[in-house]
């Protein structure tokens, strides 16, 4: 069973420790998530104009939307306002600024019916963790502008702790530095670069969708099966997203379950200290990039005992 948490009042070892199980956390907007999405306007808006940003797509060519995307993305992610804000979010949320680690904030934009290739890619139903992302990580997403379950993400939580047939083993994170991630302005109206995906079709319904105000701050397990809905809503969902580690969970090989990724590499390298924005300890990156691979995929643990019932939040599907 999944839990959906809204603003818990517990400790950040026990908030990872139920992400770890499968849980999900949505936390209401924060002072610094809320400067973040009105940073994230105001260079979207200065973009894009003078069309709004949601409903841009309907004035603008393929090319010509790419290559306004191709200079506002970068730009915001390596912003150091981005990244200033992305450390007030997690001191908000209560985490260890010695022990957290996080990697660039990025700005997503999905369009309706019009784009879906490279820097407009709506991904097929994946888990972070068949991208080289480690066990450990923690996925937090917030939405720039108003979303609705049409342009979301669907969870699907059966998945959580069951394996899904995928390429990952395909997949070397390094080959994807190198050649994958800086051929994205180039795909424009087709996604021609190989990425991890389901090999076989499975039963992703019923799915479970969360809806967030603008700066509301949902944290997931870089483990979770999840797919970016076909959007049909007319409007581009605009989002942010950035992934947290905490060192000691790095450090101890904790972290969710591994069903099912095979993939080479790690993102660890990726990651910066928040208090000081050190990087990861080479030796933590090079130990998890030596234990990557077809071999680190788990084997079926023993049923678990019972879990006790929680009440359904208002609001949540699954």
């Amino acid at each position: 069973m999944t839990v959906l948490y809204f603003d818990p009042s517990l400790t950040d070892d026990e908030r990872r420790a139920r992400l770890f199980a499968g849980d999900l956390m949505v936390h209401r907007p924060t002072a610094h998530s809320m400067a973040l999405v009105a940073f994230a306007r105001e260079m979207v808006e200065r973009a894009f104009a003078p069309h709004p940003p949601p409903i841009a797509q309907r004035h603008l060519a393929p090319r010509e939307y790419v290559d306004i995307l191709a200079g506002l993305k970068p730009s915001f992610i390596n912003h150091p306002r981005s990244v200033e804000l992305v450390r007030g979010i997690l001191a908000d949320l209560g985490a260890d600024p010695a022990e957290t680690y996080f990697d660039v904030p990025r700005l997503r934009s999905m369009t309706s019916d019009y784009l879906n290739a490279g820097l407009t890619l709506q991904f097929s139903p994946h888990r972070d963790t068949w991208f080289s992302a480690p066990m450990c990580q923690l996925n937090h997403w917030l939405p720039v502008y108003e979303v609705v379950e049409e342009n979301v993400m669907a969870f699907h939580p059966p998945y959580f702790g069951t394996p899904a047939p995928n390429s990952s083993r395909e997949y070397d994170y390094a080959e994807w530095v190198a050649h994958g991630r800086t051929a994205a302005a180039r795909q424009v109206e087709t996604e021609t670069r190989p990425q991890p995906r389901l090999t076989e079709e499975i039963p992703l319904q019923p799915d479970l969708r969360v809806i967030t105000p603008p700066g509301g701050v949902l944290v997931f397990s870089g483990a979770q099966l999840h797919t970016t809905v076909p959007n049909t809503s007319g409007r581009t969902r605009f989002s942010i997203d950035f992934r947290v580690v905490n060192r000691r969970d790095v450090e101890a090989g904790v972290g969710a379950r591994n069903v099912d990724s095979a993939c080479t590499g790690t993102t660890l390298g990726d990651f910066r200290r928040v208090c000081d924005l050190e990087p990861m300890p080479p030796e933590l990156v090079a130990a998890a990039s030596a234990a990557a691979g077809p071999s680190a995929v788990s084997a079926p643990p023993a049923a678990p005992a019972p879990r006790a019932r929680h009440p359904r939040p208002s609001g949540a599907r699954s």
